[in-house]
């Protein structure tokens, strides 16, 4: 079954949707709003429980022996500060998207209290500490800019105080990405957190969102100096055993962004030479997972869900006549198909995170600063 992507472009008042057909088939979407409630309640569960977490912080001294809330007063749930961020997002996201929607007034609730000024000073003068600014490097930033970049230009009175709230906490981000991506001469390319590819098309997005000439011109400077001369990228070494990212995909998903259509075709031509004859193995096939109770384990399904937003975004940047978009567009919805099925899987290893993912796709944010 293929499950066509949401575009807000046809979204009724309602938040009920109908297919675009612009990548993809035109069959019925799946955000009705049982499934907005059942990828809000995800959230609105995780968002609140500190307890299983993993901080990841570096301890000075005895003084930084403190609970997650203690150091994180907003972002202290969904197992650690990035999913607790990319959480507030999707929650932000799906109240934007379907204002009406049975779970909207929960949403807002939840957000009120969450996105605090005092909250989010702390969180902000977290990072001015030396041995904290390289927390959530790139990855917690990247959809720290995100959440920023949604909330931008809603015209809504709460979406406006989330935003000035949020303020202190953006501008400190953005310092630190000015200051470590000139210092940065490799890319870091894995299919986990530290991806520069995703991080970079992330704050790339954010910065034209919010028209941050500077940040969006840093972010291309660096995009091309790292990935421009790319060939023959070697897909048969996709994927590791517990990927949630295809490092490939996610690096032709930033250029796609950077260079003109045209030169994009051309590069992707160098750099994945056999995606128009669909040969290139299981970089292309969606993956099971083993074992949904293993938090390493899992990230499989959202390396189903990541692969098809990257391969939807990168087929939206070719020519319409171009065979690669119908190849991409088909495996994406392949793969996300396979990931649906491992977001409410009662488990919390996956349940704190997947849900983002999946709104990602089915929202088409990967195309939001288009």
């Amino acid at each position: 079954m293929l499950l066509t992507i949401f575009d807000p472009g046809v979204n009724d008042v309602n938040g009920q949707e109908r297919a675009s057909g612009a990548l993809s088939g035109s069959l019925p979407a799946i955000l009705d709003d049982r499934r907005v409630a059942e990828f809000a309640e995800l959230a609105l569960k995780g968002l609140l429980q500190e307890y299983p977490n993993k901080p990841s912080n570096v301890l000075t001294g005895d003084s930084d022996v403190r609970s997650p809330s203690q150091m994180h007063p907003v972002f202290y749930g969904c197992f650690d500060w990035h999913s607790s961020v990319h959480g507030h997002w999707m929650l932000a996201r799906l109240l934007k998207l379907f204002p009406q929607s049975s779970v909207a007034d929960r949403i807002r609730q939840t957000l009120n209290a969450q996105l605090t000024e005092s909250g989010l000073l702390a969180e902000a003068d977290y990072f001015q500490q030396v041995h904290n600014r390289s927390f959530e490097r790139m990855y917690g930033w990247a959809w720290l800019l995100q959440l920023v970049g949604e909330l931008h230009e809603w015209n809504d009175p709460d979406a406006v105080r989330w935003q000035k709230h949020l303020r202190p906490l953006e501008l400190q981000i953005v310092r630190l990405i000015q200051e470590y991506l000139p210092k940065l001469s490799h890319p870091v390319r894995t299919g986990i957190h530290p991806d520069s590819g995703f991080a970079l098309a992330l704050i790339h997005d954010y910065a034209r969102r919010t028209e941050n000439s500077e940040l969006a011109g840093l972010v291309a400077e660096r995009a091309l100096a790292f990935y421009r001369s790319d060939v023959d990228y070697p897909t048969h070494y996709e994927p590791s055993g517990n990927d949630f990212f295809s490092s490939g995909f996610n690096e032709a998903d930033l250029m796609r962004r950077i260079l003109p259509q045209d030169e994009f075709a051309e590069w992707l031509s160098r750099f994945l030479p056999e995606l128009s004859t669909n040969r290139m193995g299981p970089m292309m096939q969606p993956v099971h997972v083993t074992d949904v109770t293993d938090g390493h384990l899992v990230h499989l399904a959202g390396l189903n869900l990541s692969r098809a937003w990257t391969m939807a975004g990168i087929a939206s940047a070719l020519p319409s006549a171009d065979v690669r978009r119908a190849v991409l567009q088909s495996s994406a919805d392949q793969h996300f198909e396979a990931g649906l099925n491992y977001v409410t899987s009662g488990h919390y290893e996956g349940e704190h995170w997947l849900a983002t993912f999946a709104v990602y796709y089915a929202t088409a944010s990967f195309s939001a600063a288009e």
